[in-house]
């Protein structure tokens, strides 16, 4: 069962991996796309693989494969706030 639930972590991940890769690509495609019919259609492949994602990551974090971040302090979010805003 753990072997199982090995090979089920990296595929998770690799996927994970893959769609994020194809997210920074969409990106530059829209950006230099002159065609709207073309821009939006790209637009809508991203949207959907951004949904894909996030549903996966929410999976995946169930599933104990991936474990965020703790969360900055309150005082350091402000500081970067303070810094962005200027």
């Amino acid at each position: 069962m753990a072997n199982m639930q090995i090979k089920e972590k990296e595929m998770v991940n690799d996927t994970l991996a893959m769609i994020n890769g194809s997210l920074s690509g969409y990106a530059s495609v829209i950006s230099q796309a002159s065609n709207a019919q073309f821009r939006q259609t790209i637009q809508q492949i991203r949207n959907a693989d951004e949904q894909f994602q996030y549903q996966l990551y929410q999976m995946a974090e169930q599933k104990g494969f991936y474990k965020p971040a703790s969360q900055a302090p309150q005082a350091d979010i402000q500081t970067v706030k303070s810094q962005v805003s200027q």
